[in-house]
């Protein structure tokens, strides 16, 4: 199903209610099935998990067909194709656009010329979630963030997986129905879950994440995360699953 708009901002929060506070966020050109619109909200769910909630209307603009995404961890649209020409919007990881034309090293767009090294065509896809998510590294915390702007824990495992074709949800709860239970010993890709949690192994002893501890993604050893987050009150490891 064609979902009836897109984002036409680089980021738009969804919130539980009109002017509440953020759940999750949508990247520029991301679809959003609208239910119900009002003079200033829009109540619906996004295209690509799901997610349901309310976005500002002035957020969104009828929905357009893709062409390419954004694989870097951002970019720019600029007024001419020449990287010294005035930037008009900033675009985050995981864009969507629609190109209108091909100009040397630029790709035409309404919103601009944005250059192709930081884009990949629909359909194309990271191989590993690992190599996504560290991409993040030093990225600041954000409760419901979604970018490199600011990002939480589940917002990075969903973006490492979408960016790598699998579907993912976008909380930690969800998540962790999503992805089969699996045992034995640690190993690389790995998520592991938490009450309100959850991270990804990179090998048999570290892991990647986005904590409200360092306030920031993080690399950390997996013995000393446990220990750490137990601390904080979320308890014990509650399931571990094989993205």
């Amino acid at each position: 199903m064609t979902p009836t708009h897109q984002i036409c901002v680089n980021l738009a929060n969804i919130c539980n209610s009109g002017s509440a506070s953020r759940d999750r966020q949508l990247q520029l050109g991301d679809g959003f099935n609208a239910l119900e619109i009002n003079e200033e909200w829009a109540f619906g769910h996004a295209e690509k998990d799901g997610y349901r909630g309310y976005v500002k209307k002035i957020d969104l603009e009828p929905f357009e067909p893709k062409t390419h995404w954004v694989k870097s961890l951002g970019t720019h649209a600029y007024i001419e194709p020449n990287i010294k020409s005035s930037d008009q919007i900033s675009l985050p990881f995981g864009s969507l656009i629609s190109m209108t034309s091909d100009v040397k090293k630029f790709v035409m767009t309404k919103y601009g010329y944005i250059p192709k090294q930081h884009l990949m065509p629909i359909g194309s896809f990271f191989s590993d979630p690992i190599q996504v998510a560290s991409l993040f590294l030093g990225t600041p915390y954000l409760w419901g963030g979604n970018s490199a702007i600011g990002i939480d824990c589940s917002g990075l495992i969903q973006t490492a997986c979408l960016a790598c074709g699998i579907a993912c949800p976008g909380d930690s709860g969800p998540q962790q129905t999503a992805f089969s239970n699996v045992g034995g010993p640690w190993g690389k890709g790995q998520l592991i879950f938490w009450k309100g949690h959850v991270a990804l192994t990179i090998s048999d002893t570290e892991l990647i994440h986005a904590n409200a501890r360092t306030m920031s993604v993080t690399i950390e050893r997996i013995e000393e995360a446990i220990e750490n987050i137990a601390k904080a009150g979320n308890g014990a490891v509650t399931h571990r699953a094989l993205i």
